[in-house]
């Protein structure tokens, strides 16, 4: 007879326990960057939606911001850095490829010979990261994960490029995961179409860059490093002809409809796109929306828990509220799921909401 092999202890329910965000000090109003990519602040605001962006400085690297939103949401559960098991970290613009820089991040905030692994899906990243957080404390390989959606996109914008110049940012966000009595985190709608990868890509791979260099030094030419690359007009068409979709595919799955929605989180990609969804999904007035890209810009993979932590702070949701999480971009991919709105720092549980265990 086969040796029995014994599986972890599950959890029923999982919920996010608390959330913290790291915006960057530098706010870039559309003054500053219009002269370079010839164009104006109302262009922008009418393509984007968008009046400032965060543009980190040398020292708020994808770490030190991942650190800081860190621990602001671990206070907010009320753990500290040694009740963390695992750290899940979703990013686009880390540029090194290792180690990971969960397992740095982990480091940095003290914790000792705890998994960490980094996730690469673009702007559907933290919601890619969410879901793999709440099966590992579902299936019982861990009891209360970190994740981190962070990036620093101006290390990849051209300045001058009038497709990416103006919508891109950086920022970090970061969730704790965790067991609770009741379910927090919805079955995730998630997919992905790699025929539509050229929509948003790095304009060349590392081969290629590393090939023009050795050129250059041997002929004394010069090289471009790889820039982030956008064709806007294909992301809008593919964002408001399938996400509908996706988000009623999220919805289902987690038995919710439309009308019992509080909030809506999509990834702040762009306003007209949030408008779009907005008006096909029929929202109610009822419903609040992320608009976070006004003053904060598509910060990718942070852009989720960043937009969260707005609507929080503002008051327009709270904490327990039912938020409908959508994630889409890179890749091109989507990942979606139906959340009870956590705590972040200075705004409790509610008692009526507080399944949520952090013990």
């Amino acid at each position: 007879m086969p040796t029995q092999i014994s599986t972890a202890s599950r959890t029923e329910h999982a919920a996010i326990l608390g959330l913290g965000v790291y915006r960057p000090r530098r706010s870039v109003p559309n003054s500053e960057i219009v002269d370079a990519i010839e164009s104006s602040d109302e262009w922008i605001k009418t393509r984007s939606g968008i009046a400032a962006r965060g543009w980190a400085d040398p020292d708020e690297t994808i770490v030190a911001m991942s650190v800081a939103a860190a621990k602001d949401a671990m206070t907010a559960a009320g753990i500290t850095a040694s009740d963390v098991d695992t750290v899940v970290l979703a990013t686009s613009s880390l540029m090194v490829l290792g180690p990971s820089a969960g397992a740095i991040v982990a480091t940095k905030l003290g914790m000792h010979n705890t998994p960490a692994y980094d996730v690469s899906a673009g702007c559907a990243g933290f919601c890619y990261a969410l879901a793999n957080a709440a099966s590992l404390v579902r299936d019982g390989q861990a009891r209360h994960v970190l994740v981190i959606g962070v990036e620093r996109l101006t290390d990849l914008l051209e300045p001058t490029d009038r497709t990416c110049a103006f919508i891109f940012a950086d920022g970090a966000g970061a969730a704790i995961v965790g067991p609770s009595t009741t379910e927090g985190i919805g079955p995730v709608a998630w997919g992905s179409d790699g025929s539509q990868s050229a929509a948003i890509r790095q304009d060349k791979d590392f081969q290629e860059y590393f090939a023009e260099v050795a050129k250059a030094e041997s002929t004394g030419g010069t090289t471009v490093r790889p820039y982030i690359r956008m064709d806007g007009r294909a992301v809008f068409r593919w964002a408001v002809t399938f996400l509908e979709t996706a988000c009623r595919d999220a919805l289902d799955v987690a038995g919710v409809t439309v009308a019992d929605l509080d909030a809506f989180v999509p990834h702040q990609a762009n306003s007209r796109i949030i408008d779009a969804l907005v008006k096909v999904l029929a929202l109610p007035d009822s419903v609040s929306v992320a608009r976070d890209i006004v003053e904060t810009g598509n910060t990718s993979a942070a852009s989720i828990p960043m937009a969260m932590e707005e609507l929080l702070r503002t008051g327009a949701a709270r904490p327990g509220d039912t938020a409908l999480l959508v994630g889409f971009g890179a890749g091109l991919a989507y990942a979606g799921q139906v959340v009870r709105m956590p705590p972040i720092t200075g705004i409790e549980q509610p008692v009526a909401n507080a399944g949520a265990s952090a013990s």
